[in-house]
């Protein structure tokens, strides 16, 4: 007997597997001898089994079902031998499938049968063993279970205060992992040997730290260190100096799980204030840690789905609307309705909340310890050579951190649920299943996808699964760069597998193509997706769909195949043979890149198709800001078509829009004026109703052009309507005009399923509106969960592309 299964169904995030399993018995006493019957199966487990308890788990299962055996970690996962009464060991099996450790994830399991061993009377862990062909997945890090937080608050417990306290069920993983099979000599751990009393647990199969591999205590394992910002040690607890320094207005260093936090006090204005200037980031919002779900709620809004995210093993910030009920300083979240928060998910977040006099800090300012654009630091000497300046104390420890991971960020729409943002720590690198095509080449082959230039990530799809690897930002500059080539390199190591087919951006000046390039002069086959093709087909393969149907595409930019720049797309087909079936009307990008920095520019580009050449006579305040000249320059580069090229982007046409509504200036950080006009649309207590968008059909694609839209817009801008109310009325005008392109295309095409994706839909305003639009129009809707819908998605997306596109 030979049974495989594999699952593409989770169960409250976490997969579980179910084996369809039949034992046909005939007479009574046929049924009897089979139960009596010894048997033995080899059965193998792939999918998150390693750095979660899945070892002492089998061996406490058996136990219980009264069998005997062998559990061993290997490189292609976990390798177990079950033998006693068929009875005996179909309630193990039962057990493996039903009781599952929290944070196991089951993705694949083979059983076979196999001659019984005579004599055995035990069931023993072996010890693990690497294969050639690895397909282990490596377990994303873990926030601080209940018990080990109990332990860490109780003055009679061993490890009381220890601040990297952990076991089976929390703690590093990912972020401490040089090798696998995973075992404490393959990570950031292996140089701290356990005392008598922490072995003593590892090997005690009733102990909660049975085989926790970053197991340690405050006489054997790492230790924290105060340093002053020109690297000298500091005399005294750094908890307690920490403490103090936060309270009295500075910033602090503290070097965390995946990397090193800026901390100071949320409810400090100076503080706030001062670290914005250090950290040159003068508008971005902060995320803020809460001590406890109770505080969290005093400042967002707290529904059952936003609860259960800040609380879950995966910690993430989550974004919310302010509650109002307590105020943080003016300059954490300045033009936001709403907040980034979460909650202490390690052992030092949360003695950093602790204060025996019960005066310690509610809620701090944590933000990713860098200067901006540049990646997250995580080796001490780096910290204090760019931080120096920035933060007045450091905390640092000797547990190196082996992956630098950021902290996860997803953003819950109220009627919609939550969508992801940024999947770093404690999703990545947990696999998405891919779905196939039929040809057994498919799975075998290895890609890997390098992303997009903007909000990178990284994906490596081999058998069958997609590993889609941490947050590792804009490849603007050399640091950034020079991280993204390490990640590429850690998740290959990884997973030990080498590609045969990578894919990329079909723009051939992003650094991600040119490293393509690279892997092209070493023979590698190189795909070239677009962009928003390869959007589309993230959102698809998400929910495990590659047959044909209709994709929403609307973010920022994406070269599209006629050259121009494209972003506020639809199309329809499957990956591999997508059509472009409508769009927005093309309109002058004047000055190239710097109107995505300007929204002004993109103002002047829509009213002047409204108005011609006397836009630049409106008294807007947007252009108030402008000298004559300049006004006069754009209307000449726009006439004469010089550095003006076409575009179609629904992230260009929320600039122009925030800027008509009175955004001045640059953007001061990506997509700053379209999140502070979904800001102030979320303030409205009415709606404008604006005219939608005209949509012609021209050469067999429907054109949508917005002017009627942002004509009625102006008028109410010029009249001072309350911007709020205007607000919300572009985006219900604009949700409105493509979900009726939406229609018509699905009544040219008769496809009836579309999937909503794009940075566009992390507006939570228009991803509602457009669902609540296209669901009453009888289409059946998707939008991402797991995966981010913005560029963060991006190789995802060219993973699954390439696989089904190439196979």
């Amino acid at each position: 007997m030979f049974i495989k299964f594999r699952l593409f169904s989770f169960i409250n995030g976490i997969a579980r597997a179910v084996p369809h399993r039949q034992y046909h018995t005939g007479s009574t006493a046929q049924g009897l001898s089979l139960q009596m019957e010894i048997i033995r199966h080899s059965i193998l487990i792939k999918g998150i089994v390693q750095g979660v308890g899945f070892r002492p788990f089998v061996v406490r299962l058996a136990k219980v079902a009264g069998i005997t055996g062998l559990v061993t970690n290997t490189s292609s996962g976990v390798e177990i031998e079950a033998q006693g009464r068929r009875e005996s060991v179909e309630l193990f099996m039962a057990g493996l499938r039903d009781r599952l450790p929290p944070m196991a994830l089951v993705l694949e399991t083979v059983v076979s049968d196999i001659t019984p061993v005579e004599g055995e009377t035990s069931f023993a862990i072996r010890p693990s063993r690497t294969e050639a062909n690895a397909t282990v997945v490596v377990p994303p890090d873990i926030a601080t279970c209940p018990n080990c937080l109990n332990e860490l608050l109780d003055p009679g417990n061993r490890r009381h205060h220890y601040p990297f306290i952990n076991c089976t069920d929390c703690g590093p993983r990912y972020s401490i992992i040089e090798s696998i099979p995973y075992d404490r000599p393959g990570t950031g751990m292996k140089s701290f040997t356990l005392c008598i009393e922490c072995k003593r647990e590892y090997e005690d199969i009733n102990d909660r730290r049975f085989h926790a591999q970053p197991n340690a205590c405050p006489r054997c394992g790492p230790v924290l260190e105060a340093l002053n910002p020109g690297g000298d040690s500091l005399d005294g607890d750094p908890l307690e100096l920490a403490r103090e320094y936060l309270a009295a207005g500075k910033i602090v260093a503290l070097m965390g799980l995946g990397g090193f936090h800026l901390a100071c006090d949320a409810m400090d204005e100076g503080a706030v204030s001062t670290l914005r200037q250090r950290k040159q980031r003068p508008k971005k919002p902060f995320a803020v840690m809460a001590s406890d779900i109770e505080n969290a709620g005093k400042i967002i809004e707290l529904d059952a789905t936003t609860r259960a995210l800040l609380t879950s093993p995966s910690a993430p910030i989550v974004i919310s609307q302010s509650s109002g009920e307590l105020t943080l300083a003016g300059c954490v979240a300045p033009g936001q309705t709403t907040l980034g928060v979460f909650l202490p998910y390690t052992p030092l977040h949360h003695l950093l909340f602790t204060d025996n006099g019960g005066n310690g800090p509610k809620f701090l300012v944590m933000t990713s310890g860098n200067r901006s654009d540049e990646p997250i630091i995580s080796t001490t000497q780096a910290a204090l050579e760019k931080l120096g300046t920035v933060a007045d104390l450091f905390i640092v420890h000797n547990r190196p951190i082996v992956h630098p991971v950021d902290d996860s960020v997803v953003k819950s729409v109220a009627g919609v649920g939550d969508v992801m943002v940024r999947r770093a720590r404690g999703y990545a690198p947990r696999p998405l299943p891919l779905p196939l095509p039929a040809s057994a080449s498919a799975k075998s082959r290895v890609v890997l996808a390098l992303g997009a230039e903007l909000v990178n990530t990284i994906c490596i799809a081999s058998d069958g699964l997609a590993y889609l690897g941490p947050h590792v930002g804009d490849l603007k500059n050399l640091e950034t760069e020079e991280g993204y080539r390490r990640s590429i390199d850690h998740l290959l190591e990884l997973l030990e597998v080498q590609p045969d087919l990578v894919a990329c951006d079909l723009h051939p000046d992003y650094r991600s193509s040119a490293i393509a390039r690279e892997w092209e002069k070493r023979g590698i086959e190189v795909v070239r997706v677009q962009h928003h093709e390869a959007h589309a087909t993230a959102c698809m393969a998400e929910h495990g769909f590659s047959g044909e149907a209709l994709a929403m595409t609307l973010d920022g930019i994406g070269l599209g195949h006629d050259k121009t720049a494209w972003g506020g797309e639809l199309l329809a087909g499957s990956p591999g043979h997508f059509t472009r079936v409508a769009h927005l009307a093309p309109v002058h990008q004047p000055g190239g890149d710097r109107a995505a920095r300007e929204p002004w520019r993109m103002a002047a580009a829509y009213l002047r198709k409204i108005l011609g050449s006397s836009w630049n006579s409106l008294p807007l305040q947007t252009f108030s800001h402008q000298t004559e000249a300049e006004l006069e320059t754009l209307e000449t580069m726009m006439e004469r078509d010089l550095g003006s090229p076409l575009t179609s982007s629904c992230g260009r046409l929320f600039d122009g829009a925030a800027a008509i509504l009175g955004f001045t200036g640059p953007m001061l950080y990506s997509a700053q004026a379209p999140i502070e006009l979904e800001g102030l649309a979320s303030t409205a207590t009415a709606t404008r109703e604006y005219p939608p968008a005209l949509i012609e059909k021209r050469a067999g694609t429907f054109v949508i052009d917005p002017s009627p839209i942002l004509s009625a817009l102006l008028d109410d801008s010029l009249e001072g309507t309350d911007r709020g109310s205007a607000a919300l009325g572009f985006h219900s005008a604009v949700a409105k005009s493509f979900a009726a392109a939406a229609l018509m295309a699905a009544s040219d095409t008769g496809l009836k399923k579309i999937f909503l994706t794009g940075g566009c839909f992390q507006n939570g305003i228009l991803l509602r509106e457009m669902i609540e639009l296209l669901e009453k129009l009888g289409l059946e809707v998707y939008c991402h969960r797991q995966v981010p819908p913005n560029d963060g998605g991006i190789s995802f997306g060219q993973a699954a592309y390439a696989l089904l596109h190439k196979s």
